[in-house]
């Protein structure tokens, strides 16, 4: 932490002093409950601030890594050195006619509810996908034969060069859980969903049945990141995994869900280590059993913890 003595300084010279945070536990900040601490932890609340901590971190080369809702994350127990940037505090969500415009750090379940308060018609399958507009952005999330791709007009982002600029849905490179904030390393600051008028009762009693579904058959009562595996072409990793004979198979704390195979819960206070373990287990069984490779949905960064 020495050397971020002089660099701190300079951040907060960008942001507010309650918006600079120092060794946060990544376990408080993400869905899986786990993670080691961030070295640097801050919470701009404007597009240029992004912009400028993004740009100060280039110069100074000190890594930094953007932080929506945390909902598709492992971080590993040695946490993360140099820079959180946590985007929670741009949460604005505005329509205009019909489109629904919402900043990166609000959250998905909201803005399919205002898209469902104005009768607008196309996220009801968003409704419960626990992230933020920016992380479903970046991953083209989707669920329930929908994805971002779908209603997604454009975006503002700082691109790569460290500059504030609008993609179309063309530019964005929208493809199964890839896209081009992924492919150049952009952050997502706001996007712009392009919806049709419909009617208020059959949207809500679609987003009602999606997430009695998801109730039903997810193990939404545990810490998780959602589905721990992309689908393989031609397969579904849950089915797979079962298969198997992974259902219910424990390293530590962690648990392939006996509910839904493809997800990996932390069921009983797992470090970073044992639920990457088990992804580990499930990779070379499914492999071994099937000769597929599974690659991960969930994102795994931060370092090992140190003895």
């Amino acid at each position: 932490m020495v050397r971020y003595i002089e660099f701190n300084s300079k951040l907060k010279s960008i942001l507010d002093e309650e918006e600079v945070r120092l060794n946060v536990k990544m376990k408080d900040c993400t869905s899986f409950k786990v993670g080691g601490p961030a070295d640097i932890f801050v919470m701009p609340n404007t597009y240029e601030k992004v912009r400028e901590v993004i740009n100060v971190c280039k110069v100074n080369k000190v890594p930094y890594f953007i932080l929506g809702k945390g909902s598709n994350l492992l971080v590993k127990d040695g946490g993360i050195r140099g820079v959180v940037i946590n985007l929670s505090k741009l949460d604005e969500i505005k329509v205009e006619e019909d489109k629904v415009i919402a900043q990166s750090g609000a959250v998905l379940s909201k803005v399919t509810e205002a898209a469902l308060e104005t009768s607008l018609t196309g996220l009801e399958f968003a409704n419960g996908i626990p992230g933020s507009v920016g992380g479903a952005v970046t991953m083209n999330a989707g669920a329930y034969n929908g994805e971002i791709s779908q209603v997604i007009e454009s975006a503002l982002v700082v691109d790569n060069k460290g500059e504030i600029r609008r993609l179309s849905k063309e530019e964005l490179e929208l493809s199964y859980r890839m896209s081009a904030i992924l492919k150049y390393e952009y952050v997502v600051l706001e996007a712009t969903f392009k919806l049709l008028k419909g009617d208020y009762s059959t949207i809500k009693a679609r987003m009602d049945d999606l997430m009695r579904r998801r109730r039903e058959k997810q193990p939404l009562e545990y810490p998780s990141a959602g589905s721990t595996f992309k689908r393989p072409e031609g397969y579904f990793a849950g089915k797979l995994i079962e298969d198997s004979g992974l259902k219910g198979t424990r390293v530590g704390g962690a648990e392939v869900s006996v509910k839904h195979s493809g997800f990996i819960i932390n069921k009983e206070s797992a470090s970073a280590k044992e639920i990457l373990d088990l992804i580990k287990l499930v990779q070379a069984t499914v492999k071994e059993k099937f000769n597929v490779e599974l690659s991960t949905e969930v994102r795994i960064i931060g370092e090992e913890e140190t003895e």
